[in-house]
């Protein structure tokens, strides 16, 4: 009797194959239709208004520009790092830091997507370039978001209003 020829190992692996080609994609991050998906979390936002553009930011997971404002909208989120024992205000005072002769207008606790907020206005400098900003920074399951404007004082009344509408369409989705 003639042995059966014993198949490569190669055909075996294409399952585990197909699964990590399945994981890297699912890990990928997409922002598409108002929906962010990866980086371990999930959300929705409101529209960005006509002018605005996606630009590529390194400290955050997305950015818009408008370049007639000009002004940008910068969002980020972490899961798991520091949202159970972190106070709202620490974590605002955190995304300041290098900036110099900050000065805070205002600060607000607000409801926000079912849990509480806390938004900041302040003028700042950067390289002794002043700016102005709105923080937006919430916990929510886990995980920390932050909203900000950035323009020139000039600009920036003129900016807020897109910027309030794209933060008031978010929506934790939860983690992915």
């Amino acid at each position: 009797m003639t042995p059966s020829p014993r198949l490569p190992p190669v055909p075996r692996l294409w399952p585990l194959a197909l699964l990590l080609a399945l994981l890297a994609c699912a890990s990928t991050p997409r922002y598409e239709g108002q929906r962010y998906r990866g980086q371990g979390l999930a959300f929705q936002t409101g529209p960005t208004g006509e002018g605005w553009a996606r630009i590529e930011a390194s400290q955050g997971l997305l950015a818009f520009r408008d370049e007639r404002a000009p002004a940008t909208i910068l969002v980020n989120g972490r899961c798991g790092l520091d949202g159970d024992d972190v106070p709202l205000q620490a974590l605002t005072t955190h995304l300041f830091l290098r900036f110099t002769e900050r000065a805070t207008e205002e600060e607000t606790l607000l409801p926000f997507d079912g849990r509480e907020a806390l938004r900041t206005v302040m003028t700042a400098k950067l390289d002794g370039v002043p700016m102005r900003f709105e923080a937006l920074v919430l916990k929510k399951d886990g995980c920390v978001y932050d909203f900000i404007l950035i323009s020139s004082p000039g600009a920036f009344e003129g900016a807020r209003p897109e910027f309030r509408r794209f933060v008031e369409g978010f929506r934790a989705e939860g983690r992915p």
